[in-house]
């Protein structure tokens, strides 16, 4: 069986209801999911997993949450080759870098040897319909893993 990690930052809920979208659609593919809140989470163990799947919101001008700095640079140690990468957040448009940390981690993990699959940003608290594409989102990355997209 496929094992993905989800981890996620997330200040005021959105991202996390995106991350419990995304790991109802990887259970419903078929694949174990370990979910961790960043706080909880270290880098090292990205590396036990097949998929791995990040979740964080855009801080300020295009940053990543304070929560996430020191696990974003001790990534830098990691070698994810064949591992499928994939990253969401919950975007905020009055700010200029829109989804700027899905952007800067997608790169992190593709420049560790993950092969991608295109990021997921949903402006603020996710509707109805938008929870479905995160469901979708997570069905994908195993998809993606097991060879059928």
């Amino acid at each position: 069986m496929s094992t993905f990690i989800v981890v996620y930052a997330s200040l005021t809920g959105n991202t996390e209801e995106m991350a419990d979208a995304v790991v109802e659609g990887i259970k419903q593919a078929g694949a174990a999911v370990t979910v961790k809140d960043i706080l909880d989470a270290r880098a090292a163990e990205l590396e036990a997993y097949d998929g791995i799947v990040l979740g964080a919101y855009t801080w300020g001008d295009g940053e990543l949450p304070d929560e996430f700095l020191d696990f974003y640079e001790e990534m830098d140690e990691l070698k994810l080759n064949g591992k499928i990468g994939a990253v969401f957040g919950s975007c905020d448009s009055s700010y200029a870098q829109y989804g700027a940390a899905v952007d800067l981690l997608t790169e992190k993990l593709q420049s560790l040897g993950c092969a991608m699959q295109e990021g997921l940003k949903i402006e603020l608290c996710p509707s109805a319909p938008e929870r479905e594409a995160c469901r979708e989102f997570g069905r994908q990355a195993v998809l993606r893993l097991q060879g059928a997209l």
